[in-house]
């Protein structure tokens, strides 16, 4: 015990006993201190931290270590379940992640803390290529991930047709990651940016423009037409007969997979000249028959009564007879022979003209060939 001695020489205790009620409440203060003081480990989007608290709930742990928190983030335990020492808290914070799934973009809301977090939400493929390592943290904007998951595809090229599964986002990159080299000149069936989507048929066509080809052609000749005034004008005449010329072409060939596409004429070269055919036509015109009477009696034609006497026996008399077997008239004139004559002028065939005309055609035939052309042509 302490003495203590009051102004007048008494000893006191009071003074001592306040004292010691105030060391009694520091020490119950010390005791509360130490005991509301917890340890918490905080763990924000997989950064771990150790906060010391005396807050009760993981409210005022998440509070007290100036973390903001939105709706659409995720606390675990919950926000009013109490904390005690040694409590892990687990904060996911709410990010908006721009993505491209199989070329299809679009932004997406998640809480996944890195990219296989997302992946896993998403329910992609473990298998499918990523822009990103699945470890890589996202932020809480900003972020971008491109997503391309394993697809089945036919690939066609050179005589072959091979099904291969890719995960490559584009068409360029299964061409290069199929080691398939394309040439300048060479065709794909999908443009190289095109992105790959399930059961996509992708065609390489090979083109080949290095070949040329020879072809030989028939150069058509030319007819020259000369007249002449001592030739009647139903009269022609041929001086000289027409002969093809020959042309040799050269063409630039496109072959695809070996097959010709198209061909370009690029030069062409005259090996045989054509010979030009030249007719002489008359000028003259024949005398006009005189025109017989209406009864077909006496006609008063050159040759008229040597011409009854072969009509009597080519067609019994009958000047408009038509028997069918291609011969026509009195005379029997068949058409090819009465048209080269002129009688296309006075009908389509004898049978069909006068007795006079008949007469006429035939004198013309006449001077120029004789009788030859009647059977009955010793009956004149």
């Amino acid at each position: 015990m302490v003495k203590f001695f009051t102004s007048d020489g008494k000893f006191s205790y009071l003074k001592i006993g306040a004292q010691l009620l105030v060391l009694s409440a520091l020490l119950v203060g010390v005791v509360a201190f130490v005991g509301n003081n917890k340890t918490v480990t905080l763990n924000v989007d997989g950064k771990v931290s150790s906060v010391q608290t005396f807050g009760g709930t993981v409210d005022e742990v998440v509070k007290a270590a100036k973390v903001e928190l939105k709706a659409a983030d995720r606390v675990s335990p919950a926000l009013d379940a109490r904390v005690e020492n040694g409590t892990v808290v687990n904060v996911n914070l709410a990010k908006d992640v721009a993505i491209s799934l199989d070329g299809a973009r679009r932004t997406v809301n998640t809480t996944a803390p890195d990219v296989a977090g997302l992946v896993s939400e998403l329910g992609v493929a473990s298998s499918a290529a990523l822009s990103q390592p699945k470890d890589a943290a996202l932020a809480v904007s900003g972020s971008f991930v491109s997503i391309s998951t394993p697809k089945t595809i036919r690939l066609v090229a050179d005589g072959k047709s091979t099904a291969q599964t890719t995960t490559a986002a584009d068409v360029a990159t299964v061409l290069k990651d199929a080691g398939v080299t394309v040439g300048a000149s060479d065709r794909v069936s999908q443009p190289g940016n095109a992105p790959v989507v399930q059961n996509m048929v992708i065609k390489i066509s090979r083109v080949d423009t290095s070949k040329t080809a020879d072809a030989t052609e028939e150069v058509p000749f030319e007819t020259i037409t000369t007249q002449s005034a001592d030739l009647y004008t139903d009269e022609k005449t041929e001086t000289q007969a027409g002969a093809a010329g020959q042309v040799v072409k050269t063409f630039k060939l496109v072959l695809v997979d070996g097959r010709e596409a198209s061909r370009t004429e690029v030069s062409s070269n005259v090996t045989v000249k054509p010979v030009a055919k030249k007719v002489t036509v008359g000028l003259k015109e024949r005398p006009k028959p005189a025109v017989g009477t209406a009864t077909g009696a006496a006609t008063g034609a050159p040759n008229e009564a040597m011409w009854d006497r072969i009509a009597q026996c080519e067609s019994g008399g009958n000047w408009s007879i038509n028997t069918g077997n291609g011969y026509y008239g009195g005379l029997q004139f068949s058409s090819p022979t009465w048209l080269a004559n002129g009688g296309g002028s006075y009908a389509p065939n004898a049978s069909l003209a006068s007795k006079a005309q008949q007469i006429d055609i035939a004198n013309r035939l006449y001077a120029k060939n004789g009788l030859r052309d009647w059977g009955c042509g010793w009956a004149a």
